[in-house]
């Protein structure tokens, strides 16, 4: 019959007592680390310098109430500002490197002087004992890195070394020292020089750009409130009044900043109107003298009328040669009808302007009709014809002449018509351009006069508004220091945190251990692997040589396995078949774990209630039954005296010869040791005479406890198993592995061994599961701590 492991009491889940427990038994962990932790925490405030906290109050100032200078040339396009300042840019406005080395250079924050204590070293910044006076150029000196001791001698000399125990060399106050970083000249700055006779000093000169960029980043700017425009600045330092003195200065400096910049601006706003007034007075003079000269280029004061008067002037030119070219062209046409004509014919009248050839060809015509009459009733050679004939070849000789004379004049007359019509609409067309032009040049001098009037207006206006500017930021509370003392390092704070840190650090060990640990420790964590197997019982630790039990034995030791006893004879009456199932094999893992000092005390334990009882050495690979019960002698020679297991599977003695029976005190109990050591023990232990052994011991005595070999190491156990009426497997507390015990169950689940019970041995008191602290030991008084202080 086995035993469930969920029926005696065993819950699943998180067992917080247990979690608690496997931290309380490390007490004294915890107790000598929370010591340590607080004697470092002592040692640390004690020679740790203080740091001090200095807080300063500003407002940022809004530009809503007065202009900008930038604002001054808003409206002139192309320029525009913000007047709204973001308290984000403002802070990192003031957080600038610039601003930071200006501070440490104000400041003579990159020369440092300490005096020398025993173990720390105390900067001395309000009143300097010395002044330096560095000789270079202060580009070389603000990057200088140097550090040298300085020892007062008398009024008048001082001593100094670049190192703490190099040579010292003798100088005069006011002469030149020559340094990394260029001579400098030391005077004493103190009123007592007996207060410092004797007194060492160390300087050390770092660059400005380094110790810039250090308060840079000690210094905090937050807004007081989300969305405010007050802004907080804090800033911790060794010294209480540098702290203060840093944050001054910083808003000081940043004020002189923001006013040195608008004034820069306005000045370069000024200068910029002034030059523009210059260029534009020019400009402006300038298109005074194109109009003047425009109008005079073109001989006109009043475009306007003139364009009138062009105009009436064009229009009658223009008929006047239309009329001169319509005479033309009837005196041409006549013309050459009088002269390309054949004999004499009848010409056109009423169509000349001229008198005399209209007369000249109406005569004409009625000198034709009287010929034209003539020659209907004469011939061309009447006398009256001929007659006629001449008088008409005059007469058309003289029109032809007067046409020719015509024809000329009026020809003169279209091109003097013509070239005064091309006068006047010249005039007329270029009338527009001039207006044009001169509309152009008027603009062009209202444009620059108007811009003129205002850059005059916005000089006078740029003046005032840097004249009526207010600093950026104003100052609410100065720097002062915060708290009634320092801020860090605060004792509270430092020895709440020792505290913490000494119990954190013990229980991360532990816990870090116990996730890395992969080993049995008690009957829990046993229990909890092999699942319903029964876990017999945990034997506890009795250090590095434990003894037999005794008869009257009421040790914790006796005690465990008085249980071991209780839990055996329970399984044996369980199991009961008809056969006295009193056969008990005890094995382990690997050598060493303890099955040898276990399978010795629990025969002896069997043996105290008067029962007969035979313990069986059955590694005859590697006994061990000799040190227990034959210590007078060496393992060697009592292997030779004692016939054992060895000689009765090997020859034909009977099993009476090898039994030895011993008496340890009042304890009376039958051994059979292993004997010599055989070169093939599995082969032996096949034999048939092991059958043989077991089924006669068992008849003769009450309890056969059978010290048998390791499982995993060999197979001899495995090989005997069969004869075992329980096999009681041993694992020893923090030394048998998890994955060990999965040997023996993976054996017992394929059927190769049965009755499989676990042992647990060499438990820590601390770790002793089940209350086993409460069974062991009873009666016996022990002594409080607390009865020490009772009288």
């Amino acid at each position: 019959m086995e035993i469930n492991s969920t029926s005696s009491g065993i819950k699943s889940g998180i067992d917080i007592k247990e979690i608690i427990k496997n931290y309380t038994k490390h007490w004294k962990w915890f107790v000598v680390s929370v010591f340590l932790a607080l004697a470092l925490a002592f040692v640390y405030l004690r020679y740790t310098v203080p740091q001090y906290s200095a807080i300063a109050k500003i407002q940022i100032i809004s530009e809503q109430g007065s202009k900008s200078e930038l604002n001054v040339l808003k409206d002139m396009g192309g320029f525009s500002s913000d007047s709204d300042v973001e308290v984000l840019d403002e802070i990192l406005s003031i957080k600038s490197r610039s601003n930071f080395i200006e501070v440490v250079k104000n400041l003579n924050l990159n020369i440092r002087v300490f005096t020398e204590g025993r173990i720390l070293e105390t900067e001395v910044y309000k009143k300097p004992p010395f002044t330096f006076n560095f000789l270079e150029h202060d580009s070389i000196v603000d990057k200088a890195n140097l550090s040298f001791y300085i020892n007062y001698i008398s009024e008048d000399k001082f001593g100094y070394s670049k190192t703490a125990e190099s040579k010292v060399e003798k100088f005069t106050f006011g002469s030149k020292v020559p340094t990394a970083a260029g001579d400098i000249v030391i005077t004493p700055a103190f009123t007592n020089p007996k207060g410092y006779k004797g007194r060492k000093f160390k300087v050390i000169v770092s660059p400005v750009e380094i110790i810039a960029e250090a308060y840079r980043g000690k210094v905090s700017i937050a807004p007081t409130e989300k969305g405010s425009k007050m802004l907080d600045l804090f800033l911790t330092d060794v010294d209480q009044q540098k702290a203060k003195d840093v944050l001054d200065e910083l808003i000081r400096i940043y004020n002189k900043n923001a006013l040195d910049a608008r004034k820069a601006i306005a000045d370069k706003t000024s200068n910029f109107i002034d030059d523009r007034i210059k260029v534009i007075a020019s400009s402006l003079s300038g298109y005074d003298q194109e109009e003047q000269d425009f109008k005079s280029e073109k001989g006109v004061s009043d475009i306007q009328g003139e364009t009138s008067f062009n105009y009436s002037m064009s229009t009658s030119s223009s008929q006047e040669l239309e009329s001169a070219r319509i005479q033309l062209g009837i005196v041409d046409a006549m013309k050459d009808q009088v002269e390309n004509q054949n004999g004499f014919n009848v010409l056109p009248t009423g169509v000349m302007q001229d008198p005399s050839i209209s007369s000249a060809v109406s005569k004409y015509n009625e000198l034709v009709i009287t010929r034209d009459n003539l020659l209907k009733n004469a011939s061309a050679n009447n006398p009256a014809v001929l007659a006629l004939n001449d008088q008409l070849s005059g007469i058309k000789q003289g029109v032809a002449s007067s046409l020719s004379s015509t024809k000329n004049a009026l020809g003169l007359q279209v091109n003097n018509l013509s070239k005064q019509v091309s006068q006047f609409r010249s005039k007329l067309y270029t009338s527009p351009t001039n207006q044009r032009k001169l509309t152009d040049i008027t603009r062009k001098q209202n444009s620059i006069e108007g811009i003129y009037l205002f850059l005059l207006q916005r000089r006078e206006e740029s003046q005032i508004a840097f004249a009526s500017a207010t600093p950026k930021l104003k100052t609410i509370d100065n720097a002062y220091n915060y708290g009634y003392g320092p801020v860090y390092p605060v004792k509270r704070n430092i020895y709440l945190l020792a505290l913490v840190a000494s119990l954190f650090i013990p229980f991360g060990f532990i816990y870090v251990s116990d996730l890395l640990d992969n080993k049995i420790h008690n009957k829990l964590d046993l229990e909890k692997l092999v699942g319903s197997i029964p876990v017999l019982a945990e034997i506890p630790s009795l250090g590095k040589n434990p003894g037999l039990v005794k008869k009257n034995d009421r040790s914790v030791q006796a005690e465990a396995f008085r249980i071991l006893r209780t839990n055996i004879d329970y399984f044996m009456q369980a199991n009961n078949n008809g056969r006295k199932n009193n056969i008990v094999f005890m094995t382990s893992s690997v050598s060493g774990e303890g099955k040898t000092f276990l399978a010795s005390n629990l025969a002896l334990i069997f043996a105290n209630t008067d029962k007969k009882v035979l313990l069986v050495g059955a590694d005859i690979r590697n006994p061990k039954l000799y040190t227990f019960f034959d210590p007078s002698e060496e393992k060697g020679n009592a292997r030779k005296k004692n016939v054992g297991l060895t000689e009765y599977l090997t020859s034909d003695i009977a099993v009476s010869d090898i039994i030895k029976p011993t008496v340890l005190e009042e304890t009376k109990l039958d051994i059979i040791y292993s004997g010599k050591i055989p070169p093939n023990p599995a082969e032996l232990l096949m034999s048939t005479k092991m059958k043989t052994l077991f089924e006669e011991v068992s008849e003769q005595y009450d309890y056969v406890i059978v010290d048998t070999a390791p499982m995993v190491v060999v197979t001899d156990t495995l090989l005997i198993s069969k004869y075992a009426d329980q096999l009681l497997y041993v694992t020893r507390a923090g030394s048998t592995e998890n994955k060990v015990i999965q040997h023996p169950i993976h054996l017992k689940q394929e059927g190769k061994i049965n009755n499989l019970s676990f042992i647990v041995n060499d438990v820590p008191e601390a770790d002793l599961g089940y209350g086993g602290k409460y069974g062991y030991g009873y009666g016996v008084n022990k002594k409080r701590w607390w009865h020490l202080f009772k009288k």
